[in-house]
C-alpha cells in the first residue's frame, strides 16, 4: 500500500522563511504502528526523495499525536525571486507514494 492509502493527513508547510516541514498524521494507533514498524518513513529515504542529503533532515516520531515529522532546510529562501511555493504547501506530493511494506 502507499502512504496516501493509510495516513490521515500528509502536508507540508513553510516553517519559517528558511525550513520546509512536512507533517504525517493518522487517524488510528493501528495505522500509525503499522508504519512506523515497517520502518518505511527515515531519514534515508526523505533524503532521497527530496534530493538532499541525510544530515540535513530532522525527523521525528510522535507517538502521542501518532504523527511523524520531517524538516529540511528551504530549497530557496521563502519569497525569494522564482521560488514557485511560496507557503511550502505543495511540497508534500512526493510523500503520497511511499510504499508501505
Amino acid at each position: 500500500m502507499q502512504l496516501s492509502d493509510i495516513a490521515a493527513m500528509i502536508r507540508s508547510k513553510n516553517a519559517g522563511p528558511f525550513v520546509l516541514t512536512f507533517d504525517i498524521l493518522f487517524s488510528e494507533d493501528e495505522s500509525y504502528e503499522l508504519v512506523k514498524r515497517s520502518g518505511a518513513l527515515n531519514v534515508e529515504m526523505f533524503s532521497r526523495l527530496y534530493h538532499t542529503t541525510p544530515d540535513k533532515v530532522w525527523f521525528f516520531e510522535c507517538d502521542s499525536a501518532r504523527a511523524f515529522k520531517f524538516s529540511i532546510p528551504h530549497p530557496s529562501t521563502q519569497g525569494a525571486l522564482g521560488a514557485s511555493d511560496l507557503h511550502g504547501g505543495q511540497q508534500f506530493i512526493p510523500l503520497l507514494s511511499v510504499r508501505i511494506d
